[in-house]
């Protein structure tokens, strides 16, 4: 993939990850206001209050998700800048197109994503 190609492919996933966080914050913001207004005027169930409680942290998980992939994307421009985008950071090999295409921000090839997941999943334990 061409560095030109690969910048407008990060371009456009920032571009798309920034209007789900937008959503995800109107959501939430909205969410909490009616959880105000509600509180104010009178008393709730135990279980409406864990719904908004869960409601909220979705809302709160997703924001942090997102924010994380806007970082990686930020990461992936800067490799392009850099030179170094769709090269390995672990083997320095190039990544495979089709991983880049799919996942535009990737650092690593798929052996080694492949080896860093399953380390993290047996550290985990």
């Amino acid at each position: 993939m061409d560095t030109e190609q690969a910048r407008q492919r990060l371009i456009a996933e920032r571009a798309r990850l920034e209007a789900v966080r937008q959503a995800a914050e109107r959501l939430s913001a909205g969410a909490r206001e009616a959880a105000e207004r509600e509180l104010s005027s009178a008393d709730q169930h135990p279980a409406e209050l864990a719904t908004e409680t869960i409601e909220r942290e979705l809302d709160q998980s997703v924001v942090l998700r997102v924010d994380m992939e806007l970082a990686a994307i930020e990461a992936g421009l800067r490799r392009v800048d850099d030179g170094t985008y769709g090269l390995c950071e672990t083997c320095g090999q190039p990544i495979g197109d089709e991983r880049l295409e799919a996942l535009p921000a990737a650092r690593c090839c798929v052996e080694d994503q492949a080896k860093l997941a399953r380390a993290n999943r047996n550290g985990s334990r």
